[in-house]
């Protein structure tokens, strides 16, 4: 199949995809297509949200729906990094045995991430980077395709420790839930109070996300766009000398910005997005569509900021405005 052939064949896999996972989910469809961005993408994200808004239960139907092995790990102030990457056993004869942890699967659900210490959420950092875990100086490869996808509870704080910014730039997109309308949640009460359970078919194979991974790589990018990405992550960083009005907003609301990897996320985002929509090439408003998730997690407001009462959203939705 040609190139062309393939991104038709992936809008069709994707609404499928889309519509299998509304069986079991009603409502949320802005976080399902973010999600199903950073997977078609192959990048991994974090959904931020207050308990009950199906988090777990997403990431649950999307495994299901893909037919990738899946597995849960319940992030607590007690969990050590051998309990995700796995640790050396003495065997019955008397050699070490590698036993291989929960983040050997093709998604890892790290629920409630930022409840266990800094030094245990390390442990997700060559794995999430590399693909691949080190223990006792061995490497193991990790299965392909794989995905971290992480829950984070924004409101309750006790008990909680914050994710480290090496850790949090590694994730491709940070995914906001919101409460379903009224009619939605009617929709989910009435769904989730019988004895109503619908099957989740499988749509694609570990394969077939493959195979669109890599024909979305491929997809040609117009100079003016990828510039367009670029501008947008420097704008971002704070500079005294600079005298543009993105440089300026930057200087005065934000104490650090988004990084190169920003950059590369917001092309590759594009890329997605555009494919998503029957496109086989992105444009600057593919960029604008996905900046803020790709954003809002790796720019650090300071003081006047927090002073004024401005979201990190707000800024970028400033920036996503000024003429460059």
């Amino acid at each position: 199949m040609s190139d062309k052939e393939l991104i038709d064949a992936f809008v069709q896999q994707y609404h499928t995809l889309k519509n299998e996972m509304g069986k079991v989910i009603v409502g949320q469809d802005k976080a399902v297509d973010s999600l199903l961005l950073s997977i078609f993408t192959g990048g991994h994200c974090l959904l931020v949200g207050v308990p009950g808004l199906a988090k777990t239960l997403m990431v649950n139907t999307l495994s299901k729906a893909l037919g990738l092995s899946f597995s849960r790990i319940q992030f607590t102030p007690d969990l050590m990094p051998s309990d995700i990457t796995g640790s050396e056993i003495l065997d019955e004869n008397r050699r070490f045995q590698f036993v291989k942890g929960p983040v050997f699967a093709n998604i890892v659900l790290a629920d409630e991430i930022n409840r266990t210490p800094p030094k245990t959420q390390a442990a997700l950092l060559e794995a999430m980077q590399e693909k691949s875990v080190t223990v006792s100086g061995k490497s193991y490869p990790l299965a392909a395709p794989f995905f971290v996808l992480a829950t984070q509870n924004p409101i309750e704080q006790e008990g909680t420790y914050p994710l480290p910014e090496a850790q949090l730039d590694r994730f491709m997109l940070n995914i906001r839930m919101d409460y379903p309308s009224f009619q939605e949640e009617v929709d989910i009460v009435k769904g989730t109070t019988t004895s109503n359970n619908p099957q989740v078919e499988i749509v694609l194979s570990a394969d077939d996300i493959l195979r669109y991974q890599d024909v979305i790589r491929r997809l040609p990018v117009p100079d003016n766009v990828c510039q367009y990405a670029v501008r947008l992550s420097s704008a971002t960083r704070p500079s005294a000398s600079a005298t543009n009005a993105s440089s300026t907003l930057a200087s005065k609301y934000l104490s650090w910005g988004a990084g190169p990897r920003a950059s590369q996320y917001l092309v590759m985002g594009a890329k997605t997005h555009a494919a998503m929509q029957g496109k086989y090439s992105p444009d600057i408003e593919d960029v604008q569509a996905v900046a803020t998730e790709v954003l809002r997690h790796r720019i650090v407001r300071n003081y006047y900021a927090e002073a004024e009462g401005i979201s990190t959203e707000e800024i970028i939705s400033q920036l996503l405005s000024l003429k460059e």
